[in-house]
C-alpha cells in the first residue's frame, strides 16, 4: 500500500527516527501506526545489541535539585561523540532519568534500570530506544542522591558536576554562598577526601611508602638514618594531605586561607557551624579509555585501498 509522506513524519514526530526509518516499518506494517512503532521498537533492540560494545566516552553529567526536600540527584551518562551528547534529544533523556532517580531514590543501576520509563517501557528499555534513535551506543555509568544539599556545581556544560553536603542549616544567603564556593574549590582543585580522617589507613600507608622509597633512592639521602628520613616522609605525607583534602587545601579565593579556615571564617560571621559533611565530584569520562581513530586508516578502508 501506499505510504503518506504525512503519516511518515507524524510516525517521525512520535519516536523521533529518521524518516526512511519511518517509512520502512510503516511500509512493513501496512500502514498501521502502533505495529509500525512496534517493528521500529525491535529494531532498536537489535542495533543496541550491535553498538554496545563501542566505546562511549562523550556524554553529560548533570543534577536535578528537589527544594522542597533539598535533595539532589546527579547522573553521568556516556556517549560515542561530543556531537550527540549536544543533542536535545540525549539531553532531554539524562533530565528525564534524573526525575526518576530522584523521585525513586535507586541504590544501583539494576534497580534504576528496572524502574518504569514511560508507560510502556523501563529504563532498561529506554536506554535500547535512545540508542536506536540517536544512533550511538548510550550508557548510564553511575548516580547518585545526596541530602542536605548545599550548593550545586556544573561546570562546562556538563564536563564536570559537585554537590556539596553540608552537616547544619543551610537555610541563610550567606551559608548558601559559602557553599557555593566551596563547590567551585571541589571542581577546580579536585579533592579526593574531606579531610586527613577521611583518608583510609591503606591509602596512607602505600603513600608513605612510595614518598619513603623515592628519598631513599635519592643518593643525597641514602646514607641518613631512619629517623630523619622518617620526618622528611611525614613532611611529604602532610603535603599529600593539603593537595588531596579539601579542608586542608589552599583556598583559591585566598591563598592565605584553607578551605577549613575559609569556613570557620564563615562561621564566625554568621554566628552558627558552616560545615561540609561531604561532597561527589562527577568528571566527564574519567577513566573511561577512549579510542584512538586512526582517519588514515579509516578512509583507506573505505576507500580499499
Amino acid at each position: 500500500m501506499a505510504i503518506k509522506a504525512s503519516d511518515v513524519a507524524d510516525l517521525r514526530a512520535k519516536t523521533g527516527i529518521g524518516m526512511m526509518e519511518c517509512k520502512k516499518a510503516l511500509t512493513e506494517a501496512n500502514g498501521d501506526v502502533d505495529e509500525a512503532i512496534k517493528i521500529l521498537r525491535e529494531k532498536g533492540l537489535a542495533v543496541a545489541a550491535k553498538k554496545s560494545s563501542r566505546i562511549a566516552a562523550e556524554g553529560t553529567v548533570d543534577i536535578l535539585v528537589d527544594e522542597s526536600t533539598n535533595k539532589a540527584a546527579m547522573i553521568e551518562v556516556n556517549i560515542e561523540t561530543d556531537f550527540a551528547a549536544k543533542n536535545e534529544v540525549f539531553k532531554k533523556f539524562v533530565r528525564d532519568l534524573l526525575a526518576i532517580i530522584l523521585k525513586n531514590e535507586p541504590k544501583t543501576l539494576e534497580e534504576l534500570n528496572a524502574l518504569p520509563f514511560s508507560a510502556d517501557m523501563n529504563v532498561e528499555a529506554a536506554v535500547k530506544d535512545k540508542i536506536f534513535t540517536i544512533g550511538e551506543n548510550i550508557n548510564i555509568r553511575r548516580f547518585t542522591v545526596v541530602e542536605n544539599v548545599g550548593s550545586t556545581y556544573i561546570h562546562g556544560g556538563g564536563t564536570i558536576g559537585v554537590i556539596v553536603k553540608l552537616a547544619g542549616n543551610v537555610g541563610s544567603d550567606a551559608v548558601k554562598a559559602a557553599a557555593k564556593n566551596v563547590a567551585l574549590q571541589i571542581a577546580a582543585m579536585n579533592p579526593s577526601y574531606l579531610d586527613r580522617d577521611s583518608v583510609p589507613a591503606d591509602v596512607i600507608a602505600s603513600e608513605k611508602e612510595i614518598i619513603v622509597t623515592a628519598i631513599k633512592n635519592d643518593e643525597a639521602n641514602a646514607k641518613k638514618p631512619e629517623n630523619i628520613i622518617d620526618k622528611m616522609a611525614t613532611g611529604k605525607l602532610n603535603k599529600f594531605f593539603s593537595q588531596n583534602c579539601l579542608l586542608l587545601q589552599e583556598y583559591v579565593k585566598d591563598e592565605s586561607l584553607t578551605v577549613g579556615g575559609y569556613l570557620k571564617n564563615v562561621s564566625a560571621e554568621v554566628g552558627e557551624p558552616v560545615e561540609v559533611a561531604g561532597f561527589v565530584r562527577y568528571e566527564k569520562g574519567e577513566g573511561i579509555e577512549k579510542k584512538e581513530e586512526d582517519f588514515a586508516e579509516e578512509i583507506a578502508k573505505l576507500t580499499q585501498k
